[in-house]
C-alpha cells in the first residue's frame, strides 16, 4: 500500500520549465576568476529569483567594479559600490528579522515541523565572481529559507493568508530591487563612459539587458519594511500585482 500514489509528483519538470523560460546571461567576455559554490533552492520564489536575477546582477556588478574603473574616477565607482552594498544590507536585515520573527512564532505556538516542497530542488554549482555576488547569493538563500516558514504559519493559522501575501510581496520586492539597482547603477556608469567618447576603444558590451521588464526605476534607498511575519502594510496593490505576475 505504501507504493500507491494518489497524486502525480514532480520529477524535475518544474525546474526545467523555470530554466527554459529565462534568457541565458552571456559570460563569454568575462575574464574574471570565480569561486565555485553549491547553491540549492527549494521554493518557487527562490528558484525563479535565482535564475532571473543572479547572473545579471553578477554581470552588472562586474561592469561597475571592473570595467567602469578603467575609465571613470575610482572614488565615483566606490560611491556606487557603497550604495549597492547599502541596498544589499537593508534587504539582508529585513530577511533576518523576518526569519527570526517566524521562528519566534513557531516556538510560541508550539509548531515543530516546517512545510516541505514536493518538487525537486534546484541544485547548481555557481561561479561567484565578487563579494557582491556572494552576498546576493546569500540573500537569495535566505528568501528561499523564509518561504516555507511563512507557508507553515499560514497552514497552522498563526498568521493570515493576507499577511503572508503582504510579507512575501514586500520582501521579494526588496530582493528584486537590489538586482534592478545594480542594473541601473551600471547603466548610469556606462552612459558616463560613453559621454567621454570611449576614445581608447574600451568595450562596454558586457552590460546585459534589463532582467525584469516590470522593474521600477529604483536607484534609491531600499526601505527595510516588513520586519517579522506580521502584516507590515508596506505592499501596495500595484506591488502585489507585479509580484503575482512573476509567479505565472
Amino acid at each position: 500500500m505504501s507504493d500507491i500514489q494518489i497524486v502525480k509528483m514532480d520529477e524535475g519538470g518544474v525546474n526545467a520549465r523555470i530554466l527554459a523560460k529565462e534568457t541565458k546571461a552571456d559570460f563569454r567576455r568575462i575574464k574574471a576568476a570565480s569561486l565555485k559554490m553549491r547553491a540549492r533552492f527549494t521554493s518557487a520564489e527562490g528558484k525563479r529569483f535565482f535564475v532571473r536575477l543572479f547572473s545579471t546582477l553578477q554581470l552588472n556588478t562586474h561592469f561597475i567594479s571592473v570595467i567602469a574603473r578603467t575609465r571613470l574616477d575610482h572614488e565615483d565607482v566606490a560611491k556606487v559600490e557603497a550604495a549597492l552594498r547599502t541596498k544589499m544590507d537593508a534587504v539582508n536585515e529585513s530577511l533576518n528579522k523576518a526569519i527570526d520573527g517566524a521562528e519566534a512564532l513557531f516556538k510560541s505556538h508550539g509548531v515543530t515541523s516546517v512545510a516541505t516542497y514536493d518538487t525537486v530542488p534546484l541544485e547548481v554549482d555557481v561561479g561567484v565572481m565578487s563579494s557582491a555576488g556572494r552576498r546576493y547569493l546569500e540573500v537569495l538563500g535566505k528568501l528561499d529559507q523564509l518561504m516555507p516558514l511563512l507557508q507553515t504559519l499560514e497552514i497552522h493559522e498563526v498568521i493570515t493568508a493576507q499577511a503572508v501575501d503582504i510579507q512575501r510581496a514586500g520582501l521579494k520586492r526588496q530582493v528584486r530591487d537590489v538586482a534592478n539597482g545594480a542594473r541601473n547603477f551600471a547603466m548610469g556608469l556606462r552612459r558616463r563612459m560613453n559621454a567621454l567618447g570611449n576614445r581608447d576603444g574600451i568595450d562596454t558590451g558586457d552590460l546585459p539587458a534589463a532582467p525584469e521588464k516590470d522593474a521600477t526605476a529604483d536607484v534609491q534607498t531600499v526601505s527595510p519594511g516588513g520586519d517579522g511575519v506580521q502584516d507590515s502594510g508596506d505592499a501596495s496593490p500595484s506591488a502585489g500585482q507585479a509580484d503575482a505576475s512573476l509567479e505565472r
